[in-house]
């Protein structure tokens, strides 16, 4: 039998807030995930320690009221705050963007520089040849 109206919506918002804290506490801010390392192992691991745990605070919950409001509300505060730190994990902090694969430094900066090779960045015409 689910709760009345006037105790579920309380019960559900109390779950959504317990979820926050969870990730609060188990995780970096998300600002600090974006500057970090992408792919971070222990950013990942904290992410899925967060995400197990709330779900378990969202299932007991749930299942001790009988109720689908905490769940839904719970669930919904999981998937949302999984993907934020996901997404921010994916941020490369050298170009501020989420990419798919690993990007290093040796990827953005080129291997050899201007005065090192002229010829390579169109200067070739202007370098005198001793």
């Amino acid at each position: 039998m689910p709760l009345k109206p006037e105790v579920s919506i309380p019960v559900a918002l109390a779950t959504g807030t317990m979820v926050y804290a969870i990730y609060s506490n188990t995780t970096p801010s998300i600002a600090d995930i974006r500057t970090a390392d992408q792919f971070n192992a222990d950013v990942a691991s904290s992410r899925k320690q967060a995400a197990w745990t709330a779900a378990a605070v969202v299932a007991g919950i749930s299942l001790i009221t009988k109720d689908p409001n905490p769940f839904i509300l719970g669930g919904a505060l999981i998937i949302g705050m999984d993907w934020a730190h996901r997404h921010a994990d994916m941020v490369n902090p050298l170009t501020g963007r989420a990419i798919a694969s690993d990007l290093t430094m040796s990827d953005i900066v080129p291997a050899t520089t201007q005065e090192a090779n002229p010829g390579s960045y169109g200067y070739a015409d202007d370098v005198a040849v001793a």
